[in-house]
């Protein structure tokens, strides 16, 4: 991972250098960091700029493989953009054959006014806070 010694800093203070230059937060720093971590393993610890985009592609598609979210793989892409694109200075184009995460289905939550309106003709009148005493009944949570 390291450029070696008399080289000039290693990757990582590279990728720190350029996040805190850019003033992104100290969570995408950590994110973005850990993700060009994990993509040099991957790799072989080959240093980036010795790969290529079928690296990239497959990289990316493992993720897909795992199981993780579509986010999580989308989260790794920007990484890896950034790392190329504002670290190394080269083009980034996010490669065509990737597998990608799938989404998950989203069941919608659907609440009428009929079904609420019970909780908010209760909560008139109250000092205190409204979801302790009024949206207790609903999430079966209660004041201890």
């Amino acid at each position: 991972m390291a450029r070696g010694p008399g080289r000039g800093p290693k990757l990582l203070t590279l990728v720190r250098r350029a996040i805190r230059l850019r003033h992104y937060s100290r969570h995408t720093e950590e994110a973005y960091v850990a993700w060009v971590r994990r993509f040099v393993r991957f790799a072989g610890l080959r240093h980036p700029a010795e790969l290529g985009e079928a690296e990239v592609e497959r990289f990316l598609s493992s993720l897909a493989e795992l199981g993780v979210s579509a986010t999580t793989q989308n989260q790794a892409a920007s990484a890896l953009r950034f790392l190329y694109e504002e670290v190394l200075g080269r083009p980034f184009a996010r490669p065509a054959g990737i597998v990608h995460a799938k989404e998950p289905g989203r069941v919608p939550v659907v609440l009428t006014r009929g079904k609420c309106a019970p909780y908010w003709t209760g909560c008139r009148g109250r000092r205190h806070s409204w979801p302790s005493y009024c949206m207790g009944p609903v999430c079966g949570c209660s004041r201890r």
